[in-house]
């Protein structure tokens, strides 16, 4: 292996001890100013109307919501939400369909509310515009 070279041994040679701006490759790109695209981007980008209703959650939040109720009781002294979060999912993936069904009518009850009250903003957001 007399003419293999490694990595290492580029380093040494003539045209690694030229200067940087001699070099064919990698020379440095003038910084650029991008203050001015995130000032569009952000001016793009609509507002939230605090108005709007809240989209309902799904029958996996609804479960938590109790669940969380119930493993604060029994673990008081775990603050930490992710330990929530996987004992919670867990427990979720457990359930058969038939303990599932419960919490997803309460879901598919709020999410006939929030289509009610959607309704109602978007009317209201209409007869703004006009």
């Amino acid at each position: 292996m007399t003419g293999a070279r490694s990595k290492g041994a580029a380093r040494n040679t003539a045209e690694a001890l030229k200067p940087a701006d001699d070099r064919k490759f990698g020379k440095r790109k003038a910084p650029v100013d991008r203050s001015n695209k995130l000032k569009a981007q952000k001016e793009k980008k609509a507002k939230k109307d605090p108005n709007r209703p809240k989209r309902p959650p799904s029958a996996f939040f609804v479960f938590l919501e109790e669940f969380r109720a119930t493993f604060k009781r029994e673990n008081p002294n775990v603050k930490a939400v992710s330990a929530v979060g996987k004992a919670g999912g867990a427990k979720w993936k457990s359930m058969s369909v038939d303990e599932k069904a419960v919490y997803e009518a309460k879901a598919a009850k709020r999410k006939a509310d929030y289509e009610k009250q959607m309704n109602v903003y978007n009317k209201k957001q209409v007869n703004k515009l006009h």
